[in-house]
């Protein structure tokens, strides 16, 4: 642990105006206030927060932020508070430290909200200044370190799950790479113990037999760039278990198989010097086709910069080879912290694109485990690169599409999206992006985000624009059968209420709004006795108890699957009788009358529906038995053709000979197109039978 005067002048050597008297008083103030605590290990708890504050000074950060680190856990341990660190420290330490505290533990919550919760105040605090997630990283590295203390094995398997779903990714958004791969290591460690156990030994196998050929790869590469006059520094290493187990699971390979397991690299003076180096690489061993990558010319989000290639040697085994300057070597280890000089302040908007992406899906993120899938959506990195037709880059990851393209352009964009010209041709929204992709989002005034991309977008960003949008499409639909139940509902008051009324019953009813009160009749919520009492107390005494409703309501104008659903068992079409089942926080389920589940009693309230003038659009479901002989479907099929019907699905559900017999959906307009289509079925030879189901 490091001393009190050691942590001063570590401080001191690369920042002389820092205050060191300020900084001895939050060293002992931690020491005091945590007293006789003790961590698993069995040291005393206050050589966390300062070895937290010993890892901020090897990144050279500002003295706010190494008082942040050694004060971090006492308002959450101790009995300071957030207002004792503002008188002893100043306002700015006490935003800090508020920040990192406001990940403490919400026992009262089930896991994954917890997680979910301590991730949401967490990424809000980080949005404020990213210095919070700086020291966050390195209490969760130094906490992975001593993890082995911990005597409870679940409980060493669910820190290190997090930390390899959250904190490792969001390192590595940072540009953290040695943060990065620790954590990585560390949680691998606890979560595959017999695979890391492997891989450990065999690598050290390797490296007793190998003879030194790290070192003599090491050599030949820097000797064939010495006698190109390129003055570099090159050394090679192992890759790290981790990364080894994880490329044997993705490409279905065992140990002896994984051939680049040696990785080199090579620091130059300039960029030029990389690409040169490149070059004589390439011409000096056989480079390996589809490995190149030039992070240079179009650096990852978080600033990493680096010439990526993998050599042939001695024909047979592979050699990753990375080529940065030595200032990308630096900035690429430790990423944003690497920026963030005390000479510059302390000082960061944190307006950095991923992070305005990850704030944007906290506020759509409807509850802990949409959360939590969105953000490790939008934090974990293999990226491909797509850009505009005016050349802007974005980065996005492997499997997005055009939607995923259009919602990182802008969140308005994305909403408006209609369709998708990828390098100059029409293609369907679903299509994977490729590397090097020009994407042209083309947009209507009109339109708005679709439910059916959720099965083919994978950024959470879009995932959580598209499902906030159909929530809110979802909400409004139904308040607006709720508007029109209501209106139904005061028809049968005995006096006529006006909007005092309606505000006071809002007010008795503790709800929102006017809006909420529609939401709430639409989605039984309240019952229609609940209303009236609410707009008229006293009104419901002498009024039945199974009031009846006077007039239908129509569902016109209203989305099927937004703010109705269109039953399954007896597909309603315009023209049918039709009844709606209300249940608790669910849409309305509209059923025709004749429908056989109604006859079977269901647990909900009735509401009397009407398709509304003119209403058209459904799809129908036929059960069509076809001569089992060449040519009776595309007969079929011409009927439909003929009477401009669209199949949305066909099924062969039996096959007995001379018989086929077909459960088909037909997209139609209306109950009267669908009696004709069947009537075109029944007089054709093809079919045997026809019926409506």
């Amino acid at each position: 642990m490091l001393r009190q005067y050691e942590l001063v002048e570590r401080v001191k050597q690369y920042d002389p105006t820092a205050d060191e008297a300020l900084l001895n008083r939050a060293y002992v103030y931690t020491v005091q206030k945590h007293g006789s605590q003790k961590r698993a290990s069995g040291d005393p708890y206050f050589s966390h927060p300062v070895e937290v504050a010993g890892l901020m000074t090897d990144l050279k950060l500002d003295q706010e932020t190494i008082m942040t680190a050694l004060l971090h856990d006492t308002v959450e341990d101790t009995l300071a508070t957030i207002e004792d660190i503002e008188t002893n420290f100043g306002p700015d330490v006490a935003r800090l430290v508020d920040g990192v505290t406001k990940l403490s533990k919400i026992e009262q919550m089930a896991e994954n909200e917890r997680a979910a919760e301590n991730l949401r105040k967490f990424l809000l605090a980080m949005s404020e200044d990213l210095r919070v997630l700086l020291v966050k990283l390195a209490d969760r590295l130094h906490n992975m370190r001593t993890l082995h203390h911990i005597k409870n094995p679940e409980k060493r398997r669910r820190i290190a799950r997090e930390t390899m779903d959250i904190y490792a990714p969001l390192a590595e958004r940072v540009g953290m790479y040695e943060y990065m791969r620790e954590m990585e290591l560390l949680a691998f460690e606890q979560l595959e113990p017999e695979a890391y156990a492997t891989i450990t030994r065999r690598l050290e196998q390797l490296r007793q037999s190998d003879g030194g050929q790290v070192d003599r790869i090491a050599l030949d590469i820097k000797q064939a760039l010495a006698a190109a006059g390129l003055e570099v520094e090159v050394w090679g290493r192992e890759k790290h278990p981790y990364s080894i187990w994880r490329k044997m699971a993705e490409r279905h390979l065992p140990f002896e198989q994984v051939t680049d397991i040696m990785a080199f690299r090579v620091l130059t003076d300039s960029v030029e010097d990389c690409y040169a180096a490149l070059g004589v690489l390439h011409t000096t061993f056989q480079f390996v086709p589809g490995r190149f990558k030039d992070y240079i010319s179009t650096p990852k989000n978080n600033g990493y910069r680096s010439l990526h290639t993998t050599l042939f040697y001695d024909k047979s085994m592979r050699a990753e080879v990375q080529l940065r300057t030595r200032e990308m070597h630096r900035t690429n280890g430790f990423g944003l912290a690497a920026h963030w000089a005390y000479k510059q302040g302390g000082k960061h908007d944190g307006q950095v694109a991923w992070l305005r992406d990850l704030i944007e899906i906290v506020d759509a993120s409807h509850d802990a485990e949409e959360l939590l899938e969105h953000t490790k959506l939008a934090i974990y990195q293999d990226r491909i690169f797509a850009f505009t037709p005016k050349g802007a880059l974005f980065q996005l990851p492997k499997g997005a599409t055009a939607v995923d393209f259009a919602f990182a352009v802008h969140t308005d964009l994305g909403a408006q999206t209609v369709g998708a010209k990828i390098n100059g041709r029409h293609m369907p929204l679903r299509t994977p992006l490729g590397n090097g992709d020009v994407v042209e989002i083309i947009k209507g005034k009109n339109a708005e985000p679709q439910l059916s991309w959720l099965g083919f977008v994978v950024t959470g960003k879009a995932r959580a624009s598209i499902r906030r949008a159909v929530r809110a499409k979802e909400r409004a639909e139904i308040a607006e059968i709720g508007a029109k139940l209501y209106d139904e509902i005061t028809e049968r008051l005995p006096a006529k209420v006006g909007k005092k009324a309606m505000k006071q019953a809002v007010e008795r009813l503790n709800l929102i709004d006017v809006d909420d009160l529609m939401f709430s009749i639409g989605a039984a919520k309240l019952s229609d006795r609940e209303v009236m009492e609410a707009l008229i107390p006293g009104s419901t005494a002498d009024m039945p108890e199974e009031a009846q409703q006077e007039r239908a309501i129509s569902i016109k104008g209203l989305t099927p699957g937004v703010g109705f659903d269109l039953a399954d068992c007896c597909h309603p079409v315009p023209g049918d009788r039709i009844v709606g089942l209300r249940r608790p926080h669910e849409t309305v389920e509209v059923h025709a009358i004749d429908c056989l589940e109604l006859a079977n009693g269901v647990d909900a309230d009735w509401v009397d529906l009407s398709w509304g003038e003119r209403s058209s659009g459904a799809v129908g479901r036929l059960h069509v038995v076809l001569y089992n002989r060449p040519g009776t479907l595309a007969e079929m099929a011409g009927v439909f053709a003929r009477n401009n019907a669209n199949v949305m699905h066909l099924e062969l559900t039996q096959r007995d000979d001379p018989f086929h017999t077909y459960v088909l959906d037909l997209e139609v307009q209306d109950l009267a197109h669908l009696t004709r289509i069947l009537s075109a079925l029944r007089a054709t030879d093809a079919v045997a039978q026809a019926e409506r189901i």
